[in-house]
């Protein structure tokens, strides 16, 4: 008998602390969203924390961007000579960085660095009693050390996916007209032709979601880690996974939405 339910209660157990892992993560957004729009805003820590997650992420971003719009366009070309049809290499490595590789790239390597920055901030304020302190002082730590982060997350990663799909496109061109014998007016002609507003506005709805995401999981873990660096070094690792796989989800969510048939 003991075989027959052990098994049961293993599956049992886990799937509670799932749903109750999702009730947490579900309440702590709530909290983020109440707090968006209640005073006081702290304008120092967001400007802080604009320059942190935005303007220090864009080497990362562009530099990714670049090779990936580069190896893109040899991707494209190499299986386009198949089928004879070498010539939508403009237009697909523009639609490919816009609508998927700009966004979830980006997102992705800003998961990364900032995500395991912010728990390990909060963390290690947590475990040195720092966020007590806040409380002590009549600070909210949710509104002084989440709020300016996530906001300016979700502000900030629209504008580094631009910049990522432009110098994405641009690693494409230099590709295409350096290596590939593309003519550079054909090539941006094509570009242009086939790259409609809405491509570039979904993959800027995209980069806000994801910005949402990676500061929220890496707020939420910093808040709820563990005791000691262990506990610190857990936080961070969680983070970055948690949020990598939240923003792949998410954009098989919203790629169904926006471009369903």
């Amino acid at each position: 008998m003991i075989l027959i339910t052990a098994p049961l209660a293993a599956i049992g157990s886990t799937t509670l602390s799932a749903l109750a892992l999702i009730g947490r993560m579900g309440i702590f957004v709530g909290q983020i969203l109440s707090h968006l729009v209640r005073p006081p805003f702290y304008v120092r820590e967001f400007g802080q924390a604009l320059v942190q997650i935005g303007w220090l992420s864009l080497p990362v971003v562009g530099l990714t961007a670049l090779f990936t719009g580069g190896a893109l366009a040899l991707q494209i070309y190499a299986g386009g000579s198949r089928f004879n049809a070498e010539a939508v290499v403009p237009s697909i490595v523009a639609i490919g960085m816009v609508r998927e590789l700009g966004p979830v790239l980006g997102g992705l390597m800003v998961a990364g660095r900032v995500a395991a920055a912010i728990a390990a901030e909060i963390g290690t304020m947590k475990v040195t009693e720092q966020i007590d302190a806040l409380t002590t002082l009549s600070t909210n730590p949710m509104k002084y050390l989440t709020v300016p982060r996530v906001l300016a997350a979700t502000l900030s990663l629209p504008i580094l996916v631009l910049v990522g799909d432009v110098i994405g496109i641009y690693g494409g061109f230099l590709v295409g007209t350096s290596r590939l014998g593309f003519n550079p007016v054909t090539y941006m002609e094509n570009t242009v032709d086939f790259l409609e507003v809405w491509d570039v506005t979904s993959g800027l709805v995209k980069g806000a979601v994801f910005g949402f995401i990676v500061a929220t999981m890496g707020c939420y873990h910093g808040m709820n880690s563990g005791k000691g660096a262990q506990g610190v070094g857990r936080a961070t690792t969680n983070a970055v996974v948690s949020a990598s796989i939240l923003i792949l989800a998410a954009n098989y969510l919203l790629t169904g939405v926006f471009f369903s048939t």
